[in-house]
């Protein structure tokens, strides 16, 4: 049996309004508190550390559209958590973002940067958004449906969802998720309850 493109996106849809998004996370004695009223298209996103050494301070951001999700890791392992905001843009698309943060030294934070997909040619072929984000076994995992050309947005034909891993690196002005690896994999239709 095939499985139904339209299924899966109809899962990963938001609904026209989100629930606050509000969690307490915690990793090698930092805490972050990631609150966003989730309100409209764009919506401020306020983290809160606990923990760190030098700066505390509050970071206020810019989410566009609505936080959807929020983990901490240590992709680098060097010991120092790494919080990962993901978000969902308003729209049809539902294009996913991740606003990320490095605990430097356990010191204060800095942000880290996730280039756009569209300078991936080989990731961002067939991609229309609606994005899912993930940690897993220490990399950042992004999975998509796969776009033929033709398709709508509403209904993709390829049957195909793409899985990117990127992996977390210094680079020369701050910190940068490269892609790791690369896969595809039939879509899989949701469970029904």
């Amino acid at each position: 049996m095939r499985p139904d493109p339209l299924a899966f996106i109809a899962a990963l849809a938001l609904p026209a309004w989100a629930a606050p998004f509000n969690a307490t996370l915690e990793r090698q004695g930092v805490r972050f508190e990631v609150t966003c009223p989730n309100e409209g298209s764009l919506n401020p996103l306020t983290i809160r550390s606990f923990g760190l050494t030098v700066d505390n301070a509050p970071i206020q951001a810019e989410a566009d559209g609505s936080v959807t999700g929020a983990r901490v890791a240590d992709l680098d392992g060097n010991g120092h958590p790494e919080l990962y905001v993901f978000t969902t843009s308003a729209g049809s698309g539902s294009y996913g973002a991740v606003i990320g943060y490095v605990a430097n030294q356990g010191k204060s934070l800095s942000a880290i940067f996730l280039p756009p997909i569209d300078e991936d040619k080989s990731a961002s072929a067939g991609y229309r958004g609606h994005d899912i984000f993930d940690i897993t076994a220490n990399r950042l995992v992004r999975r998509f449906p796969v776009y033929r050309e033709g398709d709508s947005n509403a209904q993709p034909t390829s049957g195909r969802v793409r899985e990117v891993q990127y992996r977390l690196e210094k680079g020369e002005a701050g910190w940068i998720l490269r892609r790791d690896a690369m896969a595809e994999k039939p879509a899989s239709s949701p469970t029904r309850k």
